[in-house]
């Protein structure tokens, strides 16, 4: 776990401090803190800002940001601390239901309607910049006629390909999912294990996509959608091929399950793949400029995932999403921070970051090389949601624990019923 607090001043930033751990079941690595020394005047506000996002490069971005916002607002202080990995959703959930949430904090699909139940979000309907959102994103914003959250990047999950170890076996970069079959089958039978996978959002960011892509190719997604939202079966139903996948691959080799459980997102994932003995991983688009620091001694590129005999397709998540504590002390302060992060240049810096896209109505795309593949795909009709906010169920969560299932031995039929079950125990009132 790691904590970085950004605070205002006109000194210079601080040295690095290294804290112990906050709370038990982190990894054991120290805490870096980023502080800049305090001079406000006893009439400034203080806003606390939680989130997940705690690498050094996305950091440097958030601290920027602060930084310019509080120079143009002396009278607001602002500080930044971070959770690293699923953990932060665990700490959210703590410190709001003890009282103690943060004035303004990122959240997922699936804490955003635990939130919404418990009244901890703010409408954010007035904010002057709602207006720049690309109409799509809008429709993800807007819930039971509120606005709960601000987005601040679209995020893609792609495969990544180590394109000289893909020439060197004579593979080609596959498009569709019988060629990624054969490219995986040609690796595992010179006993090499194809696929890096982490055990978060690699396999069930597959899964979905192999069992959700029909219901967008459909021609009314969002009817369906809601059908969904009445019957779970339905949902499991749709579901299906994607955990039949995954079984097949780890069935097949083309995975390692038992290694897989015990790989971190953007940690262990990132130093198997640049090992160069991998042909691909599976992971979040934004991991690509931290593969390019770590200097891999090969050429790749992040593709789309070739899950569908007509092609492939491109997951992605309306996401960062920020929202204002209505329970705080100093909502109209923080929505006024909020206002700012979402103009188009500074939500931009934010966005090349991480090598995603703007869920604004901004046609700049990543400057990251390796991630242009993916571009094509967000206007081509070959793209979908990962967690569509028009889905009432915690899907997320629920998708990655059917995988770690799968992962451990068990087979589609009792993830599935299990899937089903965990829908229904989701929905208000409803039972398992």
């Amino acid at each position: 776990m790691k904590n970085k607090i950004l605070q205002k001043s006109s000194a210079l930033l601080a040295a690095l401090l290294l804290l112990p751990t906050l709370f038990s079941g982190c990894q054991s690595v120290e805490d870096q803190n980023y502080t800049v020394p305090d001079s406000q005047s006893a009439e400034s506000v203080t806003l606390r800002f939680f989130g997940n996002k705690n690498e050094a490069l996305n950091v440097m971005v958030i601290e920027n940001i602060l930084k310019a916002y509080m120079e143009e607002n002396p009278g607001v202080n602002i500080t930044y601390e971070s959770v690293k990995g699923n953990d932060y959703f665990d700490v959210l959930e703590k410190r709001m239901k003890s009282g103690n949430g943060d004035d303004i904090f990122m959240l997922n699909h699936d804490t955003t309607l635990e939130l919404m139940k418990t009244g901890d979000l703010a409408d954010l309907s007035d904010l002057s910049t709602l207006p720049d959102f690309s109409p799509g994103v809008r429709g993800q914003m807007e819930i039971d006629g509120r606005v709960p959250f601000v987005p601040t990047s679209i995020s893609a999950f792609g495969l990544y390909c180590n394109l000289d170890l893909l020439k060197a076996y004579g593979v080609e970069v596959p498009e569709t999912y019988e060629a990624f079959l054969a490219a995986c089958d040609t690796f595992v039978e010179k006993d090499k294990t194809p696929i890096v996978a982490n055990n978060d959002i690699s396999l069930k960011t597959l899964a979905i996509s192999r069992g959700m892509f029909e219901v967008y190719q459909s021609e009314n997604p969002d009817s369906l959608l809601e059908q969904m939202n009445t019957d779970p079966s339905l949902l499991a139903r749709y579901m299906r091929p994607g955990f039949e996948m995954v079984e097949n691959f780890i069935e097949s080799g083309y995975v390692d399950a038992k290694r897989t459980l015990e790989t971190e997102k953007t940690k262990d994932d990132l130093d198997d793949f640049i090992t160069g003995e991998y042909p691909f991983m599976l992971t979040g688009a934004w991991a690509s400029p931290r593969v390019e620091a770590m200097n891999p001694d090969f050429s790749y590129k992040v593709y789309p995932y070739p899950v569908q005999a007509d092609g492939s397709v491109l997951v992605t998540n309306v996401d960062t999403r920020v929202a204002v504590n209505a329970k705080g002390a100093h909502v109209e302060e923080a929505k006024k921070f909020l206002e700012y992060l979402t103009q188009k240049d500074v939500m931009w810096e934010f966005v090349d970051g991480q090598s995603s896209f703007s869920p604004l109505t901004d046609k700049r795309l990543p400057s990251d090389q390796a991630v242009q593949p993916l571009s094509s795909y967000m206007t081509n009709g070959r793209s979908m949601l990962g967690a569509d906010s028009n889905l009432k169920y915690p899907i997320w969560d629920l998708s990655r624990e059917s995988v770690r299932q799968l992962l451990s031995g068990e087979k589609t039929d009792t993830v599935l019923a299990g899937f089903e079950a965990g829908l229904r125990k989701s929905q208000e009132g409803g039972i398992e």
